[in-house]
Protein backbone atom coordinates (compact mmCIF):
# COMPACT_ATOMS: atom_id res chain seq x y z
CA UNK A 1 0.00 0.00 0.00
CA UNK A 2 1.39 3.48 -0.91
CA UNK A 3 1.72 5.83 1.91
CA UNK A 4 -0.89 8.51 0.06
CA UNK A 5 -3.40 5.43 -0.31
CA UNK A 6 -3.67 5.75 3.52
CA UNK A 7 -6.52 6.92 5.70
CA UNK A 8 -4.81 9.55 8.29
CA UNK A 9 -5.83 7.11 10.81
CA UNK A 10 -3.96 4.31 9.07
CA UNK A 11 -1.02 6.89 8.66
CA UNK A 12 -0.66 7.61 12.19
CA UNK A 13 -0.64 4.32 13.10
CA UNK A 14 2.29 3.05 10.85
CA UNK A 15 4.39 6.25 12.07
CA UNK A 16 3.64 5.09 15.69
CA UNK A 17 4.89 1.59 14.60
CA UNK A 18 7.86 3.37 13.30
CA UNK A 19 6.83 1.59 9.55
CA UNK A 20 6.86 5.28 8.01
CA UNK A 21 8.29 8.39 9.50
CA UNK A 22 6.74 11.67 9.49
CA UNK A 23 9.12 13.29 6.99
CA UNK A 24 8.50 10.50 4.33
CA UNK A 25 4.56 10.99 4.56
CA UNK A 26 4.70 15.22 4.58
CA UNK A 27 7.34 14.79 0.97
CA UNK A 28 4.78 12.20 -0.27
CA UNK A 29 2.14 15.09 0.16
CA UNK A 30 4.49 17.71 -1.15
CA UNK A 31 5.54 15.59 -4.12
CA UNK A 32 2.30 15.12 -4.65
CA UNK A 33 1.00 18.56 -4.24
CA UNK A 34 3.96 19.88 -6.70
CA UNK A 35 2.57 17.43 -9.56
CA UNK A 36 -0.89 17.98 -8.89
CA UNK A 37 -1.43 21.69 -8.51
CA UNK A 38 -1.13 23.55 -12.11
CA UNK A 39 -3.76 20.61 -12.35
CA UNK A 40 -6.52 21.21 -9.62
CA UNK A 41 -5.32 24.94 -7.80
CA UNK A 42 -6.31 23.34 -4.26
CA UNK A 43 -4.14 25.52 -2.22
CA UNK A 44 -3.50 29.33 -2.19
CA UNK A 45 -0.39 29.06 0.08
CA UNK A 46 1.93 25.84 0.58
CA UNK A 47 4.40 26.01 3.43
CA UNK A 48 7.01 23.09 2.47
CA UNK A 49 9.82 24.40 4.69
CA UNK A 50 7.56 24.78 7.55
CA UNK A 51 5.82 21.14 6.84
CA UNK A 52 9.07 19.73 7.02
CA UNK A 53 10.16 21.58 10.10
CA UNK A 54 7.01 20.69 11.50
CA UNK A 55 7.50 17.21 10.64
CA UNK A 56 11.31 16.70 12.89
CA UNK A 57 10.00 18.22 15.64
CA UNK A 58 6.75 15.80 15.76
CA UNK A 59 8.45 12.98 15.06
CA UNK A 60 10.78 13.90 18.16
CA UNK A 61 7.75 13.79 20.03
CA UNK A 62 6.15 10.57 18.67
CA UNK A 63 9.61 8.85 19.43
CA UNK A 64 9.83 10.33 23.49
CA UNK A 65 5.85 8.73 23.51
CA UNK A 66 4.50 12.87 23.90
CA UNK A 67 2.04 11.83 20.58
CA UNK A 68 0.16 9.01 21.01
CA UNK A 69 -3.24 10.42 19.45
CA UNK A 70 -4.56 9.41 16.18
CA UNK A 71 -3.41 11.99 14.17
CA UNK A 72 0.24 12.38 15.34
CA UNK A 73 2.56 12.77 12.24
CA UNK A 74 -0.78 13.29 9.78
CA UNK A 75 0.34 16.04 6.74
CA UNK A 76 -3.04 18.13 6.56
CA UNK A 77 -4.51 21.50 4.93
CA UNK A 78 -6.39 24.21 6.82
CA UNK A 79 -9.30 26.39 4.51
CA UNK A 80 -7.68 29.83 3.72
CA UNK A 81 -10.59 31.56 6.30
CA UNK A 82 -9.15 29.93 9.13
CA UNK A 83 -6.08 31.84 11.00
CA UNK A 84 -2.68 30.25 11.14
CA UNK A 85 0.01 32.06 13.04
CA UNK A 86 2.75 32.74 10.63
CA UNK A 87 1.08 31.65 7.19
CA UNK A 88 -1.02 33.87 4.93
CA UNK A 89 -4.43 33.81 5.41
CA UNK A 90 -6.44 35.11 2.67
CA UNK A 91 -9.66 34.04 2.22
CA UNK A 92 -8.67 33.65 -1.48
CA UNK A 93 -9.66 37.33 -1.81
CA UNK A 94 -7.59 40.23 -2.95
CA UNK A 95 -8.27 42.03 -0.33
CA UNK A 96 -6.42 40.21 2.00
CA UNK A 97 -3.77 38.74 -0.13
CA UNK A 98 -0.73 40.00 2.51
CA UNK A 99 -2.65 39.00 5.74
CA UNK A 100 -0.21 36.91 8.01
CA UNK A 101 -1.89 36.39 11.27
CA UNK A 102 -0.35 36.69 14.55
CA UNK A 103 -2.31 34.03 16.37
CA UNK A 104 -3.64 30.25 15.49
CA UNK A 105 -7.87 29.65 15.35
CA UNK A 106 -8.13 27.29 17.99
CA UNK A 107 -9.43 24.77 15.58
CA UNK A 108 -5.79 24.95 13.97
CA UNK A 109 -4.25 25.39 17.41
CA UNK A 110 -6.07 21.60 18.19
CA UNK A 111 -4.36 19.98 15.21
CA UNK A 112 -0.95 21.38 16.06
CA UNK A 113 -1.05 19.99 19.62
CA UNK A 114 -2.48 16.72 18.44
CA UNK A 115 0.80 16.11 16.16
CA UNK A 116 -1.00 17.46 12.81
CA UNK A 117 1.37 18.74 10.37
CA UNK A 118 -0.41 21.68 8.27
CA UNK A 119 1.03 22.07 4.73
CA UNK A 120 -0.58 25.13 3.75
CA UNK A 121 -3.80 26.75 3.12
CA UNK A 122 -6.48 25.60 0.70
CA UNK A 123 -8.08 27.90 -2.03
CA UNK A 124 -12.42 28.70 -1.44
CA UNK A 125 -14.53 30.91 -3.21
CA UNK A 126 -14.07 34.47 -1.95
CA UNK A 127 -14.97 34.66 1.74
CA UNK A 128 -16.62 31.40 1.61
CA UNK A 129 -19.26 32.92 -0.30
CA UNK A 130 -19.98 30.51 -3.27
CA UNK A 131 -21.07 27.02 -4.33
CA UNK A 132 -18.03 26.65 -6.90
CA UNK A 133 -14.84 27.68 -5.79
CA UNK A 134 -14.40 29.70 -8.87
CA UNK A 135 -15.00 32.98 -7.24
CA UNK A 136 -11.48 33.18 -5.59
CA UNK A 137 -9.35 35.69 -6.29
CA UNK A 138 -6.38 33.28 -7.25
CA UNK A 139 -8.00 31.44 -9.66
CA UNK A 140 -11.00 28.23 -9.94
CA UNK A 141 -9.99 25.07 -7.84
CA UNK A 142 -10.30 22.29 -10.65
CA UNK A 143 -12.16 18.66 -9.38
CA UNK A 144 -9.69 16.37 -9.57
CA UNK A 145 -12.24 13.01 -11.20
CA UNK A 146 -12.88 15.61 -14.05
CA UNK A 147 -11.04 18.79 -13.93
CA UNK A 148 -13.33 20.58 -16.88
CA UNK A 149 -15.98 20.45 -13.63
CA UNK A 150 -16.14 22.42 -10.13
CA UNK A 151 -15.09 20.64 -6.89
CA UNK A 152 -18.39 22.40 -5.39
CA UNK A 153 -18.07 25.38 -2.35
CA UNK A 154 -16.64 27.09 -0.48
CA UNK A 155 -14.44 24.36 0.64
CA UNK A 156 -13.54 23.26 -2.77
CA UNK A 157 -9.86 23.74 -1.92
CA UNK A 158 -10.32 21.48 0.52
CA UNK A 159 -12.05 18.22 -0.50
CA UNK A 160 -10.02 18.56 -4.16
CA UNK A 161 -6.99 18.76 -2.30
CA UNK A 162 -7.91 15.51 -0.37
CA UNK A 163 -9.49 13.88 -3.21
CA UNK A 164 -6.37 14.18 -5.31
CA UNK A 165 -4.06 13.19 -2.42
CA UNK A 166 -2.66 16.44 -2.14
CA UNK A 167 -3.30 15.90 2.20
CA UNK A 168 -4.60 12.97 3.77
CA UNK A 169 -7.61 15.09 5.23
CA UNK A 170 -8.35 18.76 5.40
CA UNK A 171 -9.97 21.64 7.47
CA UNK A 172 -13.04 23.39 5.94
CA UNK A 173 -15.86 25.84 7.09
CA UNK A 174 -19.65 25.39 6.48
CA UNK A 175 -22.11 28.57 6.26
CA UNK A 176 -24.99 26.44 4.40
CA UNK A 177 -23.15 23.35 3.13
CA UNK A 178 -19.82 24.66 2.14
CA UNK A 179 -18.37 21.14 3.46
CA UNK A 180 -21.26 18.52 2.35
CA UNK A 181 -22.09 19.86 -1.04
CA UNK A 182 -17.76 19.66 -2.22
CA UNK A 183 -17.15 17.12 -0.61
CA UNK A 184 -20.29 14.87 -2.53
CA UNK A 185 -19.28 16.54 -5.79
CA UNK A 186 -15.34 15.41 -4.86
CA UNK A 187 -16.02 11.62 -3.32
CA UNK A 188 -14.75 12.25 -0.16
CA UNK A 189 -16.73 12.23 3.14
CA UNK A 190 -17.36 15.73 4.81
CA UNK A 191 -18.58 16.29 8.75
CA UNK A 192 -20.32 19.58 9.44
CA UNK A 193 -20.81 19.63 13.11
CA UNK A 194 -23.34 21.02 15.23
CA UNK A 195 -23.14 24.70 15.98
CA UNK A 196 -21.09 25.92 18.57
CA UNK A 197 -19.47 22.04 18.83
CA UNK A 198 -16.05 23.68 17.21
CA UNK A 199 -15.03 26.97 18.32
CA UNK A 200 -14.73 30.17 15.29
CA UNK A 201 -12.41 31.86 17.44
CA UNK A 202 -10.10 32.67 14.58
CA UNK A 203 -12.54 31.60 11.93
CA UNK A 204 -12.58 34.70 9.50
CA UNK A 205 -16.16 35.00 9.48
CA UNK A 206 -19.05 35.27 6.76
CA UNK A 207 -22.57 34.56 8.52
CA UNK A 208 -21.71 34.80 12.29
CA UNK A 209 -24.87 32.92 13.06
CA UNK A 210 -24.08 29.76 10.58
CA UNK A 211 -20.73 29.03 10.14
CA UNK A 212 -18.99 26.38 11.97
CA UNK A 213 -15.52 24.66 11.09
CA UNK A 214 -15.60 20.69 10.49
CA UNK A 215 -13.27 18.16 8.88
CA UNK A 216 -12.48 16.70 5.38
CA UNK A 217 -11.65 13.18 5.13
CA UNK A 218 -11.26 9.71 3.05
CA UNK A 219 -13.29 8.51 5.45
CA UNK A 220 -16.17 8.44 8.53
CA UNK A 221 -13.00 6.88 11.26
CA UNK A 222 -11.04 10.47 9.92
CA UNK A 223 -13.77 12.89 10.48
CA UNK A 224 -14.31 11.27 14.03
CA UNK A 225 -10.69 11.28 14.83
CA UNK A 226 -10.47 14.99 13.61
CA UNK A 227 -13.37 16.05 15.66
CA UNK A 228 -12.34 14.86 18.44
CA UNK A 229 -9.53 17.25 18.43
CA UNK A 230 -10.86 20.45 17.50
CA UNK A 231 -14.25 19.77 19.35
CA UNK A 232 -13.96 21.68 22.23
CA UNK A 233 -15.34 24.50 24.53
CA UNK A 234 -13.68 27.89 24.43
CA UNK A 235 -14.22 30.98 26.37
CA UNK A 236 -12.81 33.12 23.46
CA UNK A 237 -15.86 32.24 21.31
CA UNK A 238 -19.12 33.59 22.95
CA UNK A 239 -21.19 30.95 20.48
CA UNK A 240 -19.10 28.13 21.79
CA UNK A 241 -21.26 24.93 23.77
CA UNK A 242 -19.56 22.99 26.71
CA UNK A 243 -20.79 19.82 25.93
CA UNK A 244 -21.03 16.42 28.12
CA UNK A 245 -18.64 14.16 26.33
CA UNK A 246 -16.95 14.87 22.80
CA UNK A 247 -15.81 10.97 22.54
CA UNK A 248 -17.03 10.94 18.66
CA UNK A 249 -14.85 8.07 17.80
CA UNK A 250 -17.11 5.65 20.01
CA UNK A 251 -19.80 6.21 17.13
CA UNK A 252 -17.66 4.26 15.27
CA UNK A 253 -19.71 0.76 14.85
CA UNK A 254 -20.98 -1.30 12.27
CA UNK A 255 -24.55 -1.44 13.52
CA UNK A 256 -28.03 0.11 12.51
CA UNK A 257 -30.66 -2.06 14.10
CA UNK A 258 -33.52 -0.57 15.14
CA UNK A 259 -32.50 3.04 13.98
CA UNK A 260 -35.20 5.00 12.34
CA UNK A 261 -34.20 6.83 9.45
CA UNK A 262 -36.34 9.58 7.52
CA UNK A 263 -36.83 10.44 4.31
CA UNK A 264 -38.02 14.22 3.35
CA UNK A 265 -40.50 13.32 0.26
CA UNK A 266 -40.07 16.68 -0.57
CA UNK A 267 -36.16 16.35 -1.18
CA UNK A 268 -37.12 14.06 -4.06
CA UNK A 269 -39.07 15.79 -5.99
CA UNK A 270 -38.85 18.12 -9.13
CA UNK A 271 -35.26 19.43 -9.64
CA UNK A 272 -33.22 16.76 -8.46
CA UNK A 273 -31.10 14.69 -10.85
CA UNK A 274 -32.39 11.08 -11.58
CA UNK A 275 -28.61 9.41 -10.85
CA UNK A 276 -28.73 11.20 -7.80
CA UNK A 277 -32.27 10.37 -6.40
CA UNK A 278 -31.18 6.79 -7.33
CA UNK A 279 -27.79 6.92 -5.39
CA UNK A 280 -29.35 8.41 -2.46
CA UNK A 281 -31.96 5.84 -2.12
CA UNK A 282 -29.91 2.99 -3.13
CA UNK A 283 -27.67 4.04 0.11
CA UNK A 284 -31.11 4.04 2.03
CA UNK A 285 -32.14 0.21 0.90
CA UNK A 286 -27.84 -0.39 2.52
CA UNK A 287 -28.61 0.71 5.65
CA UNK A 288 -32.50 -0.95 5.56
CA UNK A 289 -31.02 -3.95 4.45
CA UNK A 290 -28.69 -3.53 7.56
CA UNK A 291 -31.72 -3.44 9.88
CA UNK A 292 -32.28 0.09 10.17
CA UNK A 293 -35.91 1.15 9.85
CA UNK A 294 -36.52 3.42 6.69
CA UNK A 295 -39.62 5.34 6.25
CA UNK A 296 -40.57 8.67 3.45
CA UNK A 297 -42.76 11.50 5.63
CA UNK A 298 -43.24 15.35 5.12
CA UNK A 299 -40.28 18.02 6.41
CA UNK A 300 -42.32 20.92 5.80
CA UNK A 301 -40.88 24.84 4.66
CA UNK A 302 -38.40 23.36 2.85
CA UNK A 303 -38.86 26.11 -0.38
CA UNK A 304 -38.61 29.11 2.14
CA UNK A 305 -34.88 27.50 3.02
CA UNK A 306 -32.97 29.25 0.73
CA UNK A 307 -34.32 32.97 0.44
CA UNK A 308 -34.82 32.98 4.28
CA UNK A 309 -30.36 31.65 3.72
CA UNK A 310 -29.65 34.01 1.58
CA UNK A 311 -31.12 37.52 3.91
CA UNK A 312 -29.76 36.24 6.94
CA UNK A 313 -26.27 35.52 5.94
CA UNK A 314 -26.01 38.62 3.64
CA UNK A 315 -27.12 40.53 5.99
CA UNK A 316 -24.29 39.20 8.49
CA UNK A 317 -21.97 39.44 5.41
CA UNK A 318 -22.26 42.90 5.15
CA UNK A 319 -21.82 43.55 9.00
CA UNK A 320 -18.62 41.48 9.35
CA UNK A 321 -17.20 42.53 5.95
CA UNK A 322 -17.15 46.25 7.08
CA UNK A 323 -13.84 45.79 8.79
CA UNK A 324 -12.00 45.27 5.33
CA UNK A 325 -11.59 48.78 4.81
CA UNK A 326 -7.57 49.54 4.01
CA UNK A 327 -6.42 50.68 7.13
CA UNK A 328 -5.29 48.31 9.25
CA UNK A 329 -4.76 45.29 7.18
CA UNK A 330 -4.93 43.92 4.23
CA UNK A 331 -4.81 45.75 0.46
CA UNK A 332 -5.50 49.44 -0.09
CA UNK A 333 -5.91 51.35 -2.90
CA UNK A 334 -2.88 53.42 -4.18
CA UNK A 335 -4.79 56.38 -5.36
CA UNK A 336 -6.96 58.38 -3.16
CA UNK A 337 -8.20 61.44 -2.34
CA UNK A 338 -9.06 61.36 1.33
CA UNK A 339 -10.58 59.03 3.98
CA UNK A 340 -13.90 58.04 2.11
CA UNK A 341 -12.57 57.78 -1.12
CA UNK A 342 -9.98 55.49 0.13
CA UNK A 343 -12.25 53.34 1.47
CA UNK A 344 -14.56 53.31 -1.62
CA UNK A 345 -11.77 52.50 -3.85
CA UNK A 346 -10.12 50.04 -1.74
CA UNK A 347 -13.52 47.65 -0.90
CA UNK A 348 -14.31 48.11 -4.96
CA UNK A 349 -10.71 46.89 -5.99
CA UNK A 350 -10.19 44.70 -3.30
CA UNK A 351 -13.50 42.54 -2.82
CA UNK A 352 -14.95 40.53 -5.71
CA UNK A 353 -17.92 40.37 -8.02
CA UNK A 354 -20.48 38.07 -5.70
CA UNK A 355 -19.25 39.02 -2.33
CA UNK A 356 -20.40 42.58 -3.76
CA UNK A 357 -23.42 41.33 -4.49
CA UNK A 358 -23.80 39.79 -1.51
CA UNK A 359 -22.59 43.37 0.55
CA UNK A 360 -25.33 44.99 -1.30
CA UNK A 361 -27.86 42.75 -0.87
CA UNK A 362 -27.19 42.32 2.80
CA UNK A 363 -26.72 46.18 3.67
CA UNK A 364 -30.31 46.54 1.64
CA UNK A 365 -32.33 43.96 3.80
CA UNK A 366 -30.48 45.71 7.02
CA UNK A 367 -31.61 49.26 5.85
CA UNK A 368 -34.54 51.50 7.63
CA UNK A 369 -37.89 50.38 6.06
CA UNK A 370 -37.10 46.56 4.71
CA UNK A 371 -35.53 45.65 8.28
CA UNK A 372 -39.18 44.00 8.91
CA UNK A 373 -39.79 43.29 5.70
CA UNK A 374 -37.05 40.86 5.18
CA UNK A 375 -34.76 40.41 8.04
CA UNK A 376 -36.88 40.27 10.37
CA UNK A 377 -39.19 38.00 8.75
CA UNK A 378 -36.11 35.42 7.64
CA UNK A 379 -35.19 35.16 10.87
CA UNK A 380 -38.62 34.26 12.08
CA UNK A 381 -38.37 31.54 8.90
CA UNK A 382 -35.29 30.31 10.13
CA UNK A 383 -37.00 29.91 14.11
CA UNK A 384 -40.10 27.97 11.80
CA UNK A 385 -37.44 25.66 10.20
CA UNK A 386 -36.35 24.53 13.55
CA UNK A 387 -39.21 23.53 14.79
CA UNK A 388 -39.79 21.63 12.03
CA UNK A 389 -36.53 19.61 12.06
CA UNK A 390 -37.79 19.18 16.09
CA UNK A 391 -40.47 17.84 14.92
CA UNK A 392 -38.78 15.34 12.50
CA UNK A 393 -36.70 14.28 15.48
CA UNK A 394 -39.11 13.14 17.73
CA UNK A 395 -39.89 10.42 15.10
CA UNK A 396 -36.24 9.41 13.57
CA UNK A 397 -33.23 9.41 14.53
CA UNK A 398 -31.23 9.90 11.37
CA UNK A 399 -32.67 12.08 8.32
CA UNK A 400 -30.85 11.16 4.81
CA UNK A 401 -30.95 13.11 1.95
CA UNK A 402 -29.15 14.04 -0.93
CA UNK A 403 -25.90 16.31 -0.41
CA UNK A 404 -26.80 18.62 -3.62
CA UNK A 405 -29.17 18.39 -6.50
CA UNK A 406 -27.20 17.05 -9.14
CA UNK A 407 -23.65 15.67 -9.65
CA UNK A 408 -20.33 18.69 -10.25
CA UNK A 409 -21.48 21.03 -12.59
CA UNK A 410 -18.77 22.03 -15.33
CA UNK A 411 -16.55 25.34 -15.05
CA UNK A 412 -18.42 28.24 -15.35
CA UNK A 413 -22.13 27.31 -15.93
CA UNK A 414 -23.10 28.27 -12.11
CA UNK A 415 -21.08 31.95 -12.47
CA UNK A 416 -23.07 32.60 -15.74
CA UNK A 417 -26.45 32.32 -13.47
CA UNK A 418 -25.78 32.75 -9.61
CA UNK A 419 -29.24 32.39 -8.93
CA UNK A 420 -28.63 28.69 -10.37
CA UNK A 421 -26.09 28.36 -8.21
CA UNK A 422 -27.84 29.65 -4.86
CA UNK A 423 -30.82 26.96 -5.71
CA UNK A 424 -27.48 24.36 -5.59
CA UNK A 425 -27.55 24.40 -1.93
CA UNK A 426 -31.51 23.38 -1.21
CA UNK A 427 -30.49 20.55 0.57
CA UNK A 428 -27.99 21.44 2.73
CA UNK A 429 -28.77 25.25 3.86
CA UNK A 430 -31.45 24.30 6.32
CA UNK A 431 -28.95 22.07 8.62
CA UNK A 432 -27.23 25.70 8.99
CA UNK A 433 -30.63 27.09 9.74
CA UNK A 434 -31.13 24.84 12.35
CA UNK A 435 -28.01 24.54 13.93
CA UNK A 436 -27.78 20.48 13.41
CA UNK A 437 -24.84 18.27 12.57
CA UNK A 438 -25.10 16.65 8.66
CA UNK A 439 -22.39 14.02 6.67
CA UNK A 440 -21.86 13.80 3.36
CA UNK A 441 -20.52 10.71 2.26
CA UNK A 442 -20.09 9.24 -1.15
CA UNK A 443 -22.89 6.75 -2.51
CA UNK A 444 -21.78 6.28 -6.12
CA UNK A 445 -20.99 8.06 -9.24
CA UNK A 446 -23.31 9.41 -12.19
CA UNK A 447 -23.09 8.04 -16.11
CA UNK A 448 -20.21 10.23 -16.59
CA UNK A 449 -17.86 9.17 -13.52
CA UNK A 450 -18.31 12.09 -11.41
CA UNK A 451 -18.77 11.38 -7.52
CA UNK A 452 -22.73 11.44 -5.53
CA UNK A 453 -23.05 12.36 -2.11
CA UNK A 454 -25.24 11.06 0.47
CA UNK A 455 -26.24 13.51 3.35
CA UNK A 456 -27.03 12.33 6.78
CA UNK A 457 -28.64 14.70 8.80
CA UNK A 458 -28.89 14.74 12.85
CA UNK A 459 -30.67 16.55 16.01
CA UNK A 460 -28.33 19.07 17.69
CA UNK A 461 -25.25 17.43 19.74
CA UNK A 462 -26.23 13.92 17.98
CA UNK A 463 -23.30 13.64 15.82
CA UNK A 464 -22.82 9.67 16.97
CA UNK A 465 -25.68 8.80 15.73
CA UNK A 466 -24.70 10.24 12.03
CA UNK A 467 -21.50 8.69 12.28
CA UNK A 468 -22.67 5.70 13.29
CA UNK A 469 -24.84 5.67 10.18
CA UNK A 470 -22.68 6.91 7.89
CA UNK A 471 -19.86 4.28 9.41
CA UNK A 472 -22.32 1.76 8.92
CA UNK A 473 -22.80 2.43 5.01
CA UNK A 474 -18.97 2.80 4.44
CA UNK A 475 -18.75 -0.50 5.76
CA UNK A 476 -20.70 -1.59 3.02
CA UNK A 477 -19.79 1.20 -0.02
CA UNK A 478 -15.97 1.74 0.95
CA UNK A 479 -14.07 5.38 0.20
CA UNK A 480 -13.73 4.76 -3.71
CA UNK A 481 -10.03 6.71 -4.53
CA UNK A 482 -10.76 9.52 -7.61
CA UNK A 483 -9.18 8.00 -10.30
CA UNK A 484 -7.25 10.69 -11.20
CA UNK A 485 -5.13 10.88 -8.47
CA UNK A 486 -1.79 10.06 -8.88
CA UNK A 487 -0.57 7.90 -6.27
Amino acid sequence: MSILSMTAVELSKKIKEKEISVKEAVQASLDQIEAGEKKYNCYVTVDPEGALAQAEAIQKKIDDGELTGPLAGVPMAVKDNICTKGLKTTCSSKILYNFVPPYDAEAADHLKKAGAVILGKTNMDEFAMGSTTETSAFGATKNPWNTEHVPGGSSGGSCSAVAANECFAALGSDTGGSIRQPSSFCGVTGLKPTYGTVSRYGLIAYGSSLDQIGPVAKDVADCAAILDVIAGHDRKDSTSVARETYDFVSALQDDVKGMKIGIPAGYFGEGLDPEVKAAVLAAADVLKAKGAEVEMFDLGLIEYAIPAYYVIASAEASSNLARFDGVKYGYRTEEYEGLHNMYKKTRSEGFGPEVKRRIMLGSFVLSSGYYDAYYLKALRTKALIKQEFDRAFERFDVILAPAAPTTAPKLGESLANPLQMYLGDIYTISVNLAGLPGISVPCGTDAKGLPIGVQMIGNCFEEKKILRAAYSFQKEHPFAACPGAVL
